[in-house]
């Protein structure tokens, strides 16, 4: 799913007349910008991707959000937070008053209890339940204060509702037991959804009744929805989009040129990751763990790396990625180069015919995803070992197959939901993991929970990298690769440098005319 963690300096390029001011004529023109990464669905209750989070953190509020590289959450719709007591199972909050919903009614505590409850009773098999793994109850102590009463100590709270699973509905237009239909948002956020084609665009309009963190709102914008890289790199050649990230093809990335005057180029570190997720249940050719290791023994991610993506990416060898604490590099540690030979022993211990044959899918249209199987397939079948059946599903087809379990391998991207290593373990890794990948170790889960329960995420550092050497004996996934961050925009855009800053908040509002 969903949403990056930037902890390293924005490394920006060809930044120039930032704080002029936008002309007249410009000020209530609207930036368009473009994107791959599809809306799964407009009810924050059904939808646990990138694309709809992206939304969400514009026409919805939570109650606390992020300054942009920050990685502390500030009060947005709450007016403050903070735990009761040092046991770290207590977490309250007081709402801003004047905010509205369109209706016109006062948002109250009752709101706020009611979006967490939906989120947990509805249970989306592609929705964000799963963060709320500690939460037991909520209570509106008043109108304008809500408890949150953990099962355990979790540190982390804080940050999960900061995300888009924290996202605040009208408890008068969304129905408590199913997901809302058709495409309206009723939400507080800094935009309104004026109108929405799915797969196509949504028209956002700046919400003049918005009351939170900002200062302000933005101007009008336009996503436009892409299906694939190729059709996003032809609409920002042809001038049809003001401002394009996520994701450009890697040959139109390959080629940026920072000097061009005709546009902006923000570069910068993510800890974007994407993994290979494999299929450990009974029934999958890949539930013995010797095979898993064996594919682990054939894998290239340099060459990956440099011919599919190249070098817009960064090989990866861990579970979490580098900047973020208890980064490590447990699978280089432990598969250090690629051997034929040792996944030939591991496969004739296992007992199993070869060459092993699996399912592959992948997600169409969301970056090189066609080119990365089919390269992928290349490199395990040319030791003679594995037969890889390939094949690409819609997104949201792709969501549901996983999460059911109906492949034994899959590629995806996963964009952190905050910026804590606490987002890469129960959500990847942990026993019913969003992931699906029916993986279930009590060690790690023990690890999980427990390094929930320190306040000083330094402190965690023993607990993750003992994670992700588990990880790497157990494959359940093998990691791949890491994402640079790239937003590119015409002359007269600013703003692009804030826009994703991988924090999980996508910054319309700081686009601007110049």
């Amino acid at each position: 799913m969903r949403i990056l963690v930037t902890l390293l300096v924005l490394a920006v390029v060809g930044i120039g007349g930032w704080q002029l001011l936008p002309s007249q004529e410009n000020k209530n023109k609207t930036i368009t910008v473009g994107t791959t990464d599809a809306v799964t669905d407009l009810d924050p209750a059904g939808a646990y991707d990138a694309g709809s989070w992206a939304l969400f953190s514009n026409v919805f509020q939570s109650l606390l959000t992020f300054d942009p590289g920050g990685v502390t959450p500030v009060p947005d719709a709450a007016r403050s937070c903070a735990f009761q007591g040092s046991d770290l199972k207590t977490y309250r909050c007081t709402l801003r008053s004047g905010i509205t919903f369109p209706s016109g009614r006062k948002m109250t505590a009752e709101d706020v209890k009611y979006s967490f409850d939906r989120v947990k009773k509805i249970n989306s098999d592609v929705g964000p339940a799963s963060l709320f793994a500690t939460l037991g109850s909520v209570t509106a102590d008043d109108a304008t204060t809500v408890t949150f009463h953990l099962t355990s100590p979790d540190a982390t709270w804080p940050l999960k509702v900061a995300t888009g699973a924290g996202s605040i509905v009208d408890r008068d237009t969304y129905p408590a037991n199913a997901l809302r239909t058709g495409t309206s948002v009723d939400g507080t956020g800094p935009y309104t959804l004026t109108s929405y084609t799915k797969d196509e665009k949504a028209r956002l309009a700046p919400n003049g009744h918005y009351v939170g963190y900002l200062s302000g709102t933005g101007r009008p914008v336009e996503l436009r929805y892409y299906t694939d890289s190729a059709k996003l790199d032809s609409a920002w050649k042809a001038k049809q989009v003001d401002v394009a990230t996520r994701t450009l093809s890697p040959g139109v990335l390959a080629q940026l040129n920072p000097s061009d005057p005709n546009e902006r180029v923000t570069e910068s570190d993510s800890s974007e990751t994407r993994n290979l997720y494999l299929n450990t249940r009974a029934s999958s050719p890949l539930h013995d763990v010797r095979v898993r290791r064996a594919m682990a023994w054939l894998v290239n991610r340099e060459q990956l790396a440099a011919t599919v993506y190249q070098g817009t990416v960064d090989p990866l060898y861990s579970l979490i990625p580098t900047g973020i604490t208890g980064h490590a590099t447990s699978f280089f540690d432990d598969y250090p180069t690629q051997s034929v030979a040792k996944a030939r022993a591991l496969l004739t211990q296992a007992g199993v015919s070869l060459p092993v044959r699996f399912t592959f899918g992948y997600g169409i249209g969301h970056g090189a995803g066609a080119e990365e199987a089919a390269q992928l397939k290349k490199q395990l079948e040319a030791s003679g070992l594995f037969q890889v059946d390939v094949k690409g599903y819609e997104w949201t087809d792709f969501q549901k197959r996983w999460a059911a379990g109906k492949m034994d391998a899959w590629a995806v991207g996963w964009v952190a939901d905050y910026p804590d290593p606490d987002t890469f373990g129960a959500a990847l890794v942990g026993s019913g993991s969003t992931m699906s990948t029916g993986y279930s170790n009590k060690v790690v889960d023990h690890l999980i929970q427990d390094s929930q329960q320190y306040a000083d995420r330094s402190e965690t550092v023993n607990d993750f990298r003992d994670i992700q050497s588990d990880v790497a004996q157990d494959v359940p996934l093998i990691p791949l690769w890491q994402r640079k961050e790239y937003v590119v925009s015409t002359e007269d855009v600013g703003g692009g440098q804030y826009l994703d800053d991988g924090t999980g908040v996508f910054r319309l509002w700081r686009l601007n005319w110049i």
